[in-house]
């Protein structure tokens, strides 16, 4: 992770969210754009992007494609998904699409020492997500941010960033970011875009944690084929183990992916077998 935290249907103008006080500076900036601003051609973007990540069968969450269509939408040099338990300092995700760089490798912990600095973040966490889309220099200019250990010992070379938040548990930070490494801020249209998005954001993250989340509805001898294939047996140790042939092993295999909208034996075991996931405070 170098800018954020860690390592279809139709797009309506919702408003502002609710939940977030008035004087916001995200609020602020928000109330001033048009709808106008975006195009006919930025809407087609949006509705592809959005039904790209609902369609995304990958078996990484959330939909991986969600971002990289961001970074599309929104001219940046990185793209970011993260999500932080605070009290714990895990990072539960992070994706990235770099459009820009190289960028050198950071240590996490910097960002734990000045994360204090980043006010936009801060709000962020405050807000437990229900917060405005928003940008940087929604909350200090971008010459006093240059003068921070925060951006000289971690975000350097970013300078622009915008954030859509997630609503999410207290003491967890859940959010999208576009970022430049160049002092060129986002535009009342990048704004707008992202604002417009974000509950079908917000929608396309809740669906991809019910599909995880289903009870998987396997036979026993289904159930006992991927217990088998959680501790490492191949096709011919599982046949041998049940006394049936391996072409009856496959064929369970293969119904078992067909149920579970997977592809390979890993996918398999983490939707029959998932880690549990950390409960915040």
């Amino acid at each position: 992770m170098k800018a954020g935290m860690c390592k279809a249907e139709k797009v309506a103008a919702d408003g502002p969210a609710t939940g977030v006080p008035s004087e916001c500076p995200a609020r602020r900036q928000g109330a001033a754009m048009s709808r106008h601003s975006v195009t006919e051609r930025h809407l087609r973007m949006m509705l592809d992007a959005i039904d790209e990540a609902r369609r995304d069968d990958s078996d990484v969450f959330p939909p991986p494609s969600l971002v990289a269509g961001l970074g599309r939408l929104i001219p940046c040099d990185l793209a970011e998904f993260d999500e932080v338990d605070i009290p714990t300092r895990r990072c539960l995700g992070h994706q990235e699409v770099q459009y820009g760089g190289p960028y050198p490798e950071v240590d996490d912990e910097v960002w734990w020492l000045w994360k204090h600095q980043h006010p936009h973040c801060v709000d962020v966490e405050h807000s437990h997500g229900h917060l405005d889309v928003g940008q940087l220099t929604d909350y200090m200019p971008t010459r006093e941010f240059r003068d921070t250990a925060l951006y000289t010992d971690f975000m350097r070379p970013f300078v622009a960033m915008m954030v859509v938040a997630l609503p999410t548990a207290p003491g967890r930070i859940r959010m999208y970011s576009v970022s430049r490494d160049r002092d060129r801020p986002f535009s009342d249209r990048d704004r707008l875009v992202l604002q417009l998005l974000r509950p079908h954001i917000q929608a396309v993250y809740r669906e991809a944690a019910r599909r995880r989340h289903e009870p998987v509805r396997l036979t026993p001898r289904e159930l006992d084929v991927m217990r088998a294939v959680a501790n490492g047996l191949g096709t011919e140790d599982i046949a041998g183990q049940f006394a049936v042939s391996t072409s009856t092993v496959r064929k369970h295999l293969e119904n078992i992916f067909r149920k579970l909208g997977v592809s390979s034996r890993t996918a398999a075991v983490a939707r029959v077998f998932p880690e549990p996931e950390p409960i915040a405070p």
